[in-house]
């Protein structure tokens, strides 16, 4: 298991007066679909209590394929860690559809972070170990 799959929900309010998902709004997706990987899926309690405590998006790119408009369907998103380092680790994205489009490809750099000191820190054993089932070769 490399990708996980995330079932996005559109909300009416998300559209923009083109009558598309305003560009902004894409990367509340893209949290969704972090959140549920990091603090729902990831590893065991121990590794997701460590990920929770803090960590930083540090830098997010993303590009834009195809508009997006509101569907009452859910709009699948594919994330995986396409990199773990010591003290950061990189997050991809593909939102889009099965078979179609792809809307958009992004990606999220985060930091650990020690939430107390005020600094960055090291990956820790535990929350390697949960994210490398995630882990996919470029």
């Amino acid at each position: 298991m490399a990708r996980h799959r995330f079932d996005c929900s559109l909300r009416w309010s998300d559209m923009d007066a083109f009558g598309h998902v305003n560009n902004t709004t894409f990367f509340t997706y893209l949290e969704e679909a972090r959140v549920d990987l990091l603090f729902v899926h990831a590893g065991e309690s121990v590794a997701r209590e460590r990920l929770s405590s803090g960590i930083v998006v540090a830098r997010h790119e993303i590009d834009y394929s195809v508009p997006l408009v509101f569907r009452p369907e859910t709009v699948p998103i594919d994330v995986w860690v396409s990199r773990l380092g010591t003290s950061s680790f990189e997050l991809r994205y593909q939102i889009l559809d099965e078979g179609g489009p792809v809307y958009a490809e992004a990606a999220t750099v985060l930091v650990p972070f020690d939430m107390v000191a005020g600094r960055p820190r090291r990956v820790s054993d535990e929350e390697r170990a949960a994210l490398e089932p995630f882990l996919e070769a470029s």
